[in-house]
C-alpha cells in the first residue's frame, strides 16, 4: 500500500526531481555546471580545425569542379571518397593534384580579370581617340540626332 506524501511517502514525480538535480535532490555545485580553462581552450582549437577542414574541404570540391580535364566519373569517386574517408581523401588529393590545383585557381583569376578589364572598359565607354570621339559627334550631328550646341560641348570634352 502506497503512502500518502503527508505520512513520509514519496511524492509523486520525485524520481525525476532527483534525477534532474543530481542525487539526494540537491541542487548541481558550480563546479559541475561551468567548463575550465583546459575545457574552453580546447573548444576553440577544436572549433578553429573543423571550420579549416570545411574551408579545404569545400576548396577540394571547387577545384575538382573547376578542372575541365577530369571526367564526370572520376569526380563522382573523388566525391563519394570525400564523403566517407574525408580526412584521407583530403590529404591524397592535396598531394596528388595540389600543383595542378594552384595552377587552375590562378588562370581562372587571370580570366576574370581579363573579363573585368574588358567590363570596365565597355561601361567607361572610352571611345578611343579624340579624332574618333569627334567624328562620331560630327556623324551624329549630320543625321540630326544632335544640336550643333551639344556637339560642340562633345568636342571640347574630347579635346580636354
Amino acid at each position: 500500500m502506497r503512502q500518502s506524501p503527508a505520512q513520509g511517502g514519496a511524492r509523486p514525480g520525485a524520481d525525476h526531481y532527483a534525477a534532474a538535480n543530481g542525487p539526494a535532490g540537491r541542487a548541481p555545485q558550480e563546479s559541475e555546471t561551468s567548463m575550465s580553462f583546459g575545457d574552453v581552450l580546447w573548444f576553440i582549437i577544436i572549433s578553429f580545425l573543423f571550420v579549416a577542414y570545411l574551408m579545404v574541404l569545400f576548396t577540394i570540391l571547387g577545384d575538382l569542379f573547376r578542372d575541365r580535364e577530369t571526367s564526370g566519373w572520376v569526380k563522382a569517386i573523388w566525391v563519394i571518397a570525400l564523403i566517407f574517408l574525408p580526412f584521407l581523401t583530403a590529404l591524397i588529393y592535396l598531394i596528388a593534384r595540389g600543383g595542378s590545383m594552384a595552377e587552375r585557381q590562378a588562370k581562372q583569376m587571370e580570366e576574370i580579370k581579363v573579363a573585368q578589364d574588358s567590363y570596365i572598359k565597355q561601361v567607361a565607354g572610352s571611345g578611343g581617340s579624340p579624332t574618333d570621339q569627334i567624328a562620331q559627334a560630327k556623324a551624329l550631328l549630320d543625321s540630326g540626332s544632335i544640336t550643333q550646341a551639344e556637339f560642340d560641348a562633345l568636342k571640347a570634352k574630347a579635346l580636354s
